[in-house]
């Protein structure tokens, strides 16, 4: 969606223009759109009749740059997938949280360790994402929505702060990671909580 989005929203357009207005966006953090794949995409979305090829410049001994514009198709296929993302919940697959399913395999002074030490990188990203949204880069450069998005990821990054400071607390207290009924029940012996073994 955002290569169709970007190629509809500047065309007709360079390949190199979008992937450079794209790393400008950093969409490669956000969107799952990596560099060395914009090419393969805009080609892909060209033999799926998405976009279509304007022209292609050959200047000196440089690599030949390819325009495109979206077709009536692509056009219909953007306003599909932007309105599926706006009206729909995708949560993101989020490795720490495959990690965290295994807490009691953690030793409980380590577990807290590193969710304060999560809190603090994420902190450190709040306080660089408030200098954006301080900066005249934001202010007067960008379109108010970008702001908008800023205060989106810097909302759930105080939430995700308090939550590891909470759970770090949690686990230091020592509350059993099982429910009353489930210690030592059949199904749960290796279930263990990640103290060491007392002698």
């Amino acid at each position: 969606m955002m290569i169709l989005g970007l190629v509809r929203w500047m065309q007709p357009v360079h390949g190199y223009d979008v992937r450079r207005e794209l790393l400008s966006w950093s969409a490669d953090k956000w969107a799952n759109v990596q560099p060395g794949s914009i090419y393969h995409a805009l080609r892909k979305l060209t033999d799926e009749g998405l976009l279509r090829t304007v022209s292609v410049e050959q200047v000196g001994a440089r690599p030949a740059r390819t325009t495109y514009e979206v077709t009536a198709k692509g056009e219909e296929e953007f306003e599909t997938l932007l309105r599926a993302q706006w009206w729909q919940l995708n949560e993101p697959p989020d490795p720490f949280v495959a990690a965290f399913s295994f807490l009691p395999a953690m030793p409980r002074d380590e577990a807290a360790a590193a969710l304060r030490n999560r809190a603090n990188l994420l902190r450190a990203g709040v306080e660089s994402m408030r200098a954006s949204l301080d900066s005249d880069w934001v202010r007067n450069r960008k379109p108010v929505h970008v702001g908008w998005m800023f205060e989106l990821w810097l909302a759930r990054a105080e939430a995700e702060m308090a939550w590891c400071e909470r759970i770090a607390e949690r686990i230091e207290s020592g509350v059993s990671y099982l429910p009353a009924g489930l210690e030592g029940a059949e199904g749960w012996s290796g279930w263990k909580d990640g103290a060491p073994d007392a002698e």
